[in-house]
Formats: C-alpha cells, structure tokens, sequence
C-alpha cells in the first residue's frame, strides 16, 4: 500500500470515536478509507439481513440566486453501502441482496420532487476460492435502476461488488464508484478536475 495514499489514515481513524474499529483487518482498512465520506457502522441490521460493515452518504445541492437564502433547485442524493464476509460467492447470494435493495427502497426512500438519487451498493467479499466466473459474469453485466414516480421523484440504483482481497480482484457492475475504497492494493488516485467540472463548479452560484 503507498504510503501517499491519501484515503490510508489510520492516525485519524484512530482518532475519531465516530468510527468503530474492524477485527477484519481488510474491512477495517476498508473503513480508513470509506470514514470521510461516510457515516459507518458494524454489525449493522437492515430487512433481517445482518452486515459487517455499513456506510451511508448524504449529499444535498442547491443553487442560489445572487443570496443564500434565495435558494432552487434542491436535489438530495444518497448512498447506502452494504459488505460482508461470505465463505462462498454465488449468484443466488447476490440475486438475494438485490431483492433486498428493492425492499430496503420501498421502506427507505421518502419519495419527493427534492429526492434526486438513491444508491444500494452491495459487497461480498470472498474468505477464499476466488470469484467463480458465474458471479463474474453476473456482478459484471448487472444493471439496476428504477425510475419513481416516471422520474419525477428521482430514481434508485442498485450496484453490486465482488471482491477477493487475497487474489487481489474485484468485479463491479457499471456504476460503482465506491469499488476503489475495496481495492486495497492499489492506491487511490486523486484525479485533476477537467475543464468540464471547473465550469460546472463557476456556474453554480
């Protein structure tokens, strides 16, 4: 791990009582990674389903005109992170985390003409065996988003991740930008703003 790794902190995880520590030494270090921008909990229960570790997001954007307090445009976004530990990957183990995520959408999402997204991101990480080529080619071609209320209410998308930390793999579908805070042994690359997201940051008054 590079050492310039600037999600690698242990010295504030350490020192932040918000955040629980792991005996998992992959999910805690996962945890370093994922504890400043997420909410994180162990052990967490959600639809009788129990979890190593969960992480939630909240982002809310407004735009103002020419005050603060004459604000538009409110859109609220969330990301709900999901991972444990399984000694076998399947597919029937995935396809029943999904059917949980539409469940978890229908208790958890206050439906509104603010909400604008609404992420279910699961992760099984493999205790050995690696990840067959059937959950490979599932994980990798799963594409899940439901439109609510024809949009009008925003929409949730489910992502799926498989991770075999000792083989040093992860296969996600399409989507799941939180799969670099798993891929332990490889840095993570802080990228230059392009000249698309500089504009986009002046526009936003």
């Amino acid at each position: 791990m590079s050492a310039s790794d600037p999600y690698e902190n242990l010295k504030a995880a350490e020192e932040n009582p918000d955040v629980p520590e792991w005996i998992d030494e992959y999910l805690d270090r996962v945890s370093d990674r994922l504890m400043f921008n997420y909410d994180l909990e162990k052990d967490f229960r959600a639809g009788g389903e129990r979890f190593d570790l969960y992480g939630e997001m909240e982002m809310h954007h407004e735009k103002h005109f020419l005050h603060p307090a004459l604000s538009y445009g409110h859109h609220d976004n969330y990301e709900h992170v999901f991972a444990n530990r399984a000694a076998h990957l399947d597919v029937a183990g995935f396809e029943r985390l999904v059917d949980l995520g539409h469940d978890l959408a229908d208790e958890w999402i206050e439906a509104s003409e603010e909400h604008y997204s609404t992420d279910f991101v699961f992760v099984l990480v493999a205790d050995d065996g690696g990840i067959p080529e059937a959950v490979r080619d599932h994980v990798a071609e799963f594409k899940e988003r439901t439109m609510l209320n024809h949009g009008y209410y925003g929409h949730y998308e489910i992502h799926l991740l498989a991770v075999d930390p000792e083989g040093e793999e992860i296969v996600s579908s399409r989507g799941a930008h939180v799969e670099e805070a798993f891929r332990l042994w490889e840095p993570i690359e802080e990228k230059d703003p392009s000249w698309w997201d500089l504009l986009t940051r002046r526009l936003q008054i």
